[in-house]
């Protein structure tokens, strides 16, 4: 699972509609797509929430300001607008409703804007799960009290994606690369390099050979710690940072470069059956030590 917090937008509708990836009425019902949400008030408008239309959603996540607007940061307007997205592994099946729902329950306690317990005043949050291993959280950081919720950027992005991992282990959910970083001898970071096979300064039997490429095999299929997996979550980061530009080339280039990420995965895949048919891949891989990934570059602060 990928978390990534997008520019604060400057009103609700720019993220619902960057939610559902296409323009959209104020008539339009968003239904089944609302998977979750915060409490509603006795003053929330009237009706079932999944007859509530766009215009409704919108209003619902501008009412906090409207109701303390000395909440409001003047200096910038934006901020009272949080946009919180997260995307499975294209091999991971699609999720239920009831799924989808406690993933954005999670995700809004560890980003603060969900009360932990009963009682405690909450922000105006809705989770919109609209295209396929995707997920939506937007949110008004003013409270239900007037007070506002806080994010400071390192400390929510660690959050954020500690709870990710432990949504993966929950849900049985493919795991995201670890960001490894080999440290030098006198602090600065060792530049990555690609596993290489010991040079062969003596005759070697042809299956101490075969295992050698075999534990080479199974470094580059590696899924947690493999030079593959890393290459492709940067892969799949730029995908989403392309999705969110006003422009066409954006999210044509981002399905483009999903479907690279998907040839990739495809890659490991087919690595691992060589890595296993090879004579002493059972003893030399295991042991191996893996080899390490490329640091993958912190998502710009999007302050998501």
């Amino acid at each position: 699972m990928i978390c990534h917090i997008h520019r604060a937008p400057l009103f609700p509708g720019e993220a619902l509609a960057g939610a559902l990836g296409r323009p959209i009425a104020e008539q339009d019902v968003l239904g089944d797509l609302v998977v979750a949400h915060s409490p509603l008030s006795e003053a929330a408008f009237e009706g079932a929430t999944r007859e509530w239309m766009f215009a409704d959603w919108e209003d619902y996540l501008l009412e906090p300001g409207d109701l303390h607007p000395y909440a409001e940061d003047h200096t910038d307007a934006a901020s009272s607008l949080f946009h919180l997205a997260v995307r499975l592994h294209p091999n991971d099946r699609d999720r239920s409703l009831p799924e989808w729902s406690q993933i954005a329950h999670r995700l809004g306690h560890a980003a603060g804007i969900n009360p932990a317990a009963d009682g405690e005043p909450a922000c105006h949050w809705v989770a919109l799960q609209a295209r396929p291993g995707r997920l939506d959280v937007i949110a008004n950081l003013i409270r239900s009290d007037g007070s506002r919720t806080r994010h400071h950027p390192a400390a929510l992005r660690r959050a954020l994606e500690a709870e990710c991992r432990r949504i993966e282990s929950d849900l049985r959910l493919t795991r995201v690369p670890t960001r490894t970083r080999v440290p030098r001898a006198n602090g600065a970071e060792q530049p990555f390099q690609l596993p290489q096979l010991p040079g062969p300064t003596a005759p070697q039997s042809p299956p101490s050979v075969a295992a050698q490429l075999a534990t080479l095999m199974c470094q580059l299929a590696d899924e947690t710690t493999g030079p593959v997996a890393g290459v492709r979550s940067l892969i799949e980061q730029a995908a989403h940072r392309l999705e969110e530009l006003p422009h066409s080339y954006g999210p044509e280039a981002a399905q483009r470069l999903g479907w690279i990420a998907r040839r990739l995965y495809g890659i490991q895949q087919d690595l691992e059956p060589v890595a296993a048919d090879l004579p002493g891949a059972g003893q030399r891989a295991a042991g191996a030590t893996p080899a390490p990934t490329a640091p993958l570059p912190a998502p710009a602060r999007r302050f998501r």
